[in-house]
């Protein structure tokens, strides 16, 4: 599950449905905020804002598919913290950060293993959260 959004936030063309894509959106935006393009960020106040606007839209489209289409067991499942799309936000986050520690980073930085080890972090509570939420252990917040 986590292996395709990774995959997508890379870049790389995956078969699975709107999430991958809104992923991948998601991806382009950090790398646009953290990295930059040519390896310049621009912080001007309306690029930022665009960036977090668009963000935010990402998001919410992320929670009204998975409102949609992922059947809820509301009735003695826990609750889980947050929404889907900040997960995937802060994911495809992780995913940027991981990548761009592997390009620019010596083999041997701490930065780069921690990086990595974050990732591989959320990915693994990513598919947690989607077992749980489809075998009914686990419910989504309804904002």
């Amino acid at each position: 599950m986590s292996d395709l959004l990774v995959r997508a936030c890379r870049g790389h063309r995956v078969v699975g449905g709107p999430l991958l894509w809104f992923a991948r959106d998601l991806a382009v935006l950090h790398e646009r905020r953290l990295v930059g393009r040519g390896g310049s960020v621009d912080t001007t106040a309306a690029v930022v804002g665009e960036i977090e606007r668009r963000r935010v839209e990402l998001v919410m489209a992320i929670d009204d598919w998975v409102a949609r289409c992922v059947p809820q067991h509301r009735f003695g499942a826990t609750l889980h913290t947050e929404a889907v799309g900040a997960v995937i936000d802060r994911l495809a986050e992780s995913s940027v950060r991981a990548h761009h520690a592997l390009m620019t980073l010596d083999a041997h930085d701490e930065f780069l293993h921690r990086a990595w080890h974050h990732l591989a972090e959320l990915a693994d509570a990513y598919d947690d959260l989607v077992r749980d939420v489809m075998a009914g252990r686990r419910r989504l917040p309804e904002w």
